[in-house]
């Protein structure tokens, strides 16, 4: 068991870059549109990529991010500049943008100093894990690209699925008290605390944080995993190393929680589950009904195939 938890240790590096809470750099979102050339952007962040592709501005996108893992297309079109909290602003200004995007939290901070000041339209895009702030984060990019009504046309179709989403939330009597694993960092596990991406899907799958202690991902105790008596574990998808619930409940300290006796664990794909995008409420939607069976099952407006497009031009 513990060689299967060290071969995770590594990967927790690289999925840090994913779910890391700190913001690097603070820059003013765009008010005024009309200073920005969109010709050029580079997009730095998954939801920031996510987004610019809904809103039908693939073309303008000259690099991604690593986190940019939605739509498929754009890691297989688009060059990469790194992991948003590993930029090199050589790599970065090399490409000869004309705006950055950078999500809120990129880094390291030297090195978006280097591009705040390099003379290129930078905008910090906000990064709030709640329903209000995917909105939020939808018109801050639409408006420094300069397509609000197509930001507007998204920020409606994503209110009507939160819409959805909370009436489905009222169905449920009891929530289900959820522990986020990141990783394991040696044999013990490292977890969501509060004010954290892991945290606001619990809330909007109508699940509570089980670890409220302190704030960001740490590793904590085995007596710490039991003590917080988690019904669900919730856990990113990897292709490398899987973490699944065969190792997880395999573990000393989870083997005994109630989550390991109803075998109750959910994974998906990390920029789906975290990323605070347009398809938060769906992964919202399916984190809900694994834990709730009972729930009744609801099409979100988002998913009748026409709705997407009216908001691309």
């Amino acid at each position: 068991m513990r060689s299967a938890l060290s071969r995770l240790t590594g990967f927790a590096v690289v999925v840090a870059a994913i779910v890391a809470l700190a913001p690097a750099a603070h820059s003013e979102p765009a008010h005024d549109t009309s200073r920005h050339d969109t010709s050029r952007i580079v997009s730095i962040g998954g939801a920031v990529t996510e987004i610019l592709y809904a809103l039908g501005l693939e073309q303008r996108i000259v690099a991604v991010d690593a986190t940019s893992f939605y739509p498929p297309q754009a890691m297989r079109e688009k060059p990469s500049v790194g992991y948003f909290r590993q930029l090199s602003p050589e790599g970065v200004l090399g490409l000869n943008p004309s705006l950055i995007l950078a999500i809120d939290g990129a880094g390291p901070k030297q090195a978006v100093s280097v591009l705040q000041s390099a003379g290129v339209d930078f905008v910090s895009v906000p990064d709030t894990f709640t329903g209000e702030g995917i909105i939020a984060k939808i018109r801050v990019i639409a408006a420094a690209a300069g397509v609000e009504k197509r930001g507007e046309c998204l920020a409606s179709a994503v209110a009507a699925d939160l819409d959805v989403l909370a009436r489905l939330r009222g169905g449920i009597s009891k929530p289900t008290r959820a522990l986020f694993v990141l990783s394991f960092v040696g044999d013990r596990a490292q977890v969501a605390g509060r004010v954290t991406a892991a945290e606001g899907i619990m809330r909007l799958s109508g699940a509570t944080n089980a670890i409220t202690e302190f704030e960001g991902y740490k590793a904590v105790s085995d007596e710490a995993i039991i003590a917080a008596q988690p019904e669900a574990v919730l856990a990113m998808q990897r292709v490398a190393n899987p973490l699944d619930a065969r190792t997880v409940f395999a573990h000393q300290a989870f083997a005994l929680t109630p989550a390991a006796k109803r075998n109750a664990f959910v994974a998906l794909n990390a920029l789906y589950l975290l990323g605070f995008g347009p398809r938060t409420a769906l992964a919202a939607r399916d984190i809900a009904a694994t834990l709730n069976p009972s729930l009744a099952k609801a099409e979100f407006p988002s998913e009748i195939a026409t709705a997407g497009e009216r908001c691309r031009g």
